[in-house]
């Protein structure tokens, strides 16, 4: 039986990853207290359930310390599991609750008090629900949807959980360092300093996935200095988080506007790593502009 499981904090956008995984043929359980974990993935078991999906959140706050502990378990009996940590920043986590008007289930102000008094203890209750949180985190794969459409979203868990579960997989992901950094990176490369397609008139409307673009940025030798660092690096590391049982390793590519130097080195080194390890790519700022679909 393969199992998912999908956490994060309130407002990240569980509900979408749980509804990519139904699309994906999961039977999803929403907001399980994990007192039940071990008990309903044992009748799934006897029932040969193929693929379960289980959200666990902060509305089971008392009970949450147990989940790391009951996943070892699970996973000393053979279980191949996948946990997803759904994440955000706390202006965008503020942001969303604004719009919406929903209340964070942890917050404790009503609608009586002034919204300074409001917006204060909605970013306490943020904060709060991210220590309560950490735990989880630190035993799951995360995904930052700060700046991500659900399609998005649902493209990236759906990829995630396409990977091989007995094998570490890679996430390669460009980015814009004017948009901030992604917080679900474990490894990030500055690469600003490199040579910039931008400031040539033909290759600035292009990116780095582009012929002309890949043939300038070859060219250059401080782009193929950085790439063999990068290589060198991870090639060193990789295999050492593998025997630690690491499932994913996200590799973060920053440059200014995240569509040409950045976009040119996550398709290199993807491609180089690809016969090594499960491999996967993002582009945060080109994903963010393609189309929306109908």
């Amino acid at each position: 039986m393969e199992l998912v499981l999908i956490t994060g904090m309130s407002g990240s956008g569980k509900s979408v990853a749980l509804h990519a995984l139904e699309d994906a043929g999961f039977y999803c359980v929403d907001n399980l207290p994990p007192e039940l974990l071990l008990d309903f993935v044992a009748l799934e078991q006897k029932n040969q359930a193929p693929r379960i999906a289980i959200a666990i959140d902060v509305r089971s706050a008392a009970s949450l310390p147990l989940v790391p502990e009951q996943l070892a378990l699970l996973r000393a009996k053979g279980l191949a599991i996948k946990c997803l940590f759904l994440d955000a920043s706390t202006d965008t986590l503020g942001r969303r609750y604004s719009e919406t008007r929903r209340k964070h289930p942890l917050s404790q102000i009503d609608g009586g008090h002034a919204r300074g008094d409001q917006h204060r203890a909605l970013v306490d209750a943020i904060e709060l629900e991210r220590h309560m949180l950490s735990a989880i985190r630190d035993v799951s794969h995360v995904i930052d949807s700060s700046m991500l459409r659900a399609a998005q979203l649902q493209g990236y868990v759906k990829a995630l959980i396409a990977s091989p579960a007995e094998q570490l997989t890679l996430v390669f992901e460009s980015f814009a360092f004017k948009r901030g950094v992604p917080a679900d990176a474990d490894f990030v490369f500055d690469v600003r300093m490199l040579p910039n397609p931008h400031y040539e008139g033909a290759l600035r409307a292009l990116n780095g996935r582009d012929a002309p673009v890949v043939e300038f940025l070859h060219a250059q030798h401080e782009v193929q200095e950085m790439r063999a660092q990068v290589q060198q690096f991870l090639d060193y590391w990789l295999a050492a988080m593998a025997r630690d049982h690491r499932s994913y390793v996200t590799v973060a590519i920053g440059c200014t506007g995240g569509q040409h130097r950045s976009v040119y080195l996550v398709e290199q080194l993807a491609q180089h790593f690809a016969g090594q390890w499960a491999t996967l790519k993002r582009h945060r700022e080109l994903d963010a502009l393609a189309p929306k679909p109908h």
